[in-house]
């Protein structure tokens, strides 16, 4: 490790980073290689690569029993995961689709293709989540869905959107990509709404190095998405359903996420020694900043580590992020620009959200997950003592252009 003794020696002025492998806020797990290999025989024994394989089914039934659901329907993305299964829910006629705008850069592109307009909707500056009085004020003869997005730290209001729903005879469906082991009161993401939409990205919980899936209890509703994703084809040739593609999940990606799932209690068990090691390190920083804390009353996967930077906090987020990636800490901000704030090619409604606009400048992730030790978090928050310590200095040379 690089030891910094003054400003001169920090990597955004010339010096050498204090990592030379940078460390991300992607999760990047990397499963037993053995039994991934042990997955992948499988397939390839009974020569089938993809067209729901064993793999693929076998996978579908451990992620529904997992979430305590009755179906599973895998993808080849979270991405069609999500846009098919808004495509099937969307009550016909209808233009909108309620979502926060303080989520992933792609939601409203998402919702685009279905098409739908998004509507943007505030979150609560506490949880930074969407909740039934922030999405009520948007529902309108035109909301044709709600889709209830979890932040990436701890989870949407669930019950109150489901009573929304409810009332107002409106599909809902979760965005729970983030979420994949969380807990409620009423029970585990996965059987809520009309459906739940996760990732299998490299950067999740579960690493498939691509893919998704929708969990439901309705079983037309798994029949329709299984059909959708393969073409439309109902046996050889036999088209039964419009608007159909090729978004299945293949064997190798299978076999990646069945080997992922077998660890994720280890995982899980790694994920929170490295929350702990922040929970008791950031309090020694200054009261400059303060860590999301997950809500350790329900199952929780400790995978993200988010950061409020308050008003007392000396830098400003560009400069300590930028002072951070320089070292290869690849902290980032926190779902910024929020995407009512983005210039969108396609029709939406345009928002004011002034809790959001504000949320979206003071948060920040730090780097987390399988490539990153409790001995690398000791010194991501020694660098951040570091900068609190010459925050003078580095905004001078800041200013003065010494960044260059």
């Amino acid at each position: 490790m690089t030891i910094k003794r003054t400003v001169e020696d920090l990597a955004l002025f010339g010096g050498s980073p204090v990592f030379v492998v940078p460390r991300s806020t992607s999760n990047l797990l990397q499963p037993d290689i053995e039994l991934f290999l042990e997955y992948s025989k499988v397939f390839h024994i009974q020569g089938q690569y993809t067209n729901n394989g064993p793999n693929v089914r076998l996978l579908e039934k451990r992620l529904a029993t997992f979430h305590g659901v009755s179906h599973c329907v895998t993808f080849n993305s979270g991405f069609w995961a999500l846009a098919l299964a808004m495509s099937v829910l969307a009550i016909e006629g209808r233009s909108e689709i309620v979502m926060p705008a303080l989520t992933y850069r792609r939601m409203a592109d998402i919702a685009a293709w279905i098409p739908l307009k998004p509507r943007f909707c505030e979150v609560d500056p506490i949880t930074l989540a969407m909740t039934r009085a922030t999405v009520e004020p948007c529902i309108n003869e035109e909301t044709a869905l709600i889709l209830g997005v979890h932040p990436i730290v701890n989870g949407c209001d669930i019950e109150g959107l489901e009573q929304l729903a409810h009332e107002r005879e409106i599909p809902l469906l979760f965005d729970s990509v983030e979420s994949v082991y969380e807990g409620v009161a009423t029970g585990k993401v996965g059987g809520f709404g009309n459906a739940e939409g996760f990732s299998l990205h490299a950067c999740k919980l579960l690493n498939g190095f691509g893919g998704g899936y929708i969990t439901t209890n309705d079983g037309a509703l798994a029949q329709r998405l299984a059909l959708l994703r393969g073409f439309g084809f109902s046996g050889l040739d036999n088209v039964t359903i419009a608007g159909g593609m090729n978004a299945k999940l293949n064997e190798v990606h299978a076999a990646m996420a069945l080997a992922s799932l077998e660890g994720v209690e280890a995982q899980i068990e790694r994920n929170r020694e490295r929350y702990h090691t922040y929970q008791r390190r950031l309090v020694q920083v200054s009261s400059g900043m303060r860590l999301v804390e997950f809500d350790t009353r329900y199952p929780t996967g400790y995978k993200n580590i988010v950061v409020e930077l308050l008003p007392s906090w000396p830098l400003t987020r560009e400069v300590t992020i930028a002072a951070l990636n320089a070292e290869n800490i690849l902290a980032r901000p926190y779902y910024s620009p929020p995407l009512h704030r983005k210039d969108l090619w396609f029709p939406h409604l345009p928002a004011r959200l002034p809790v959001t606009d504000r949320l979206a400048q003071t948060f920040m992730n730090l780097p987390c997950g399988h490539q990153v030790s409790s001995a690398d978090i000791e010194e991501i928050v020694n660098m951040l003592e570091f900068l609190v310590v010459h925050a003078d200095e580095i905004r001078e040379r800041v200013q003065s252009g010494g960044d260059e």
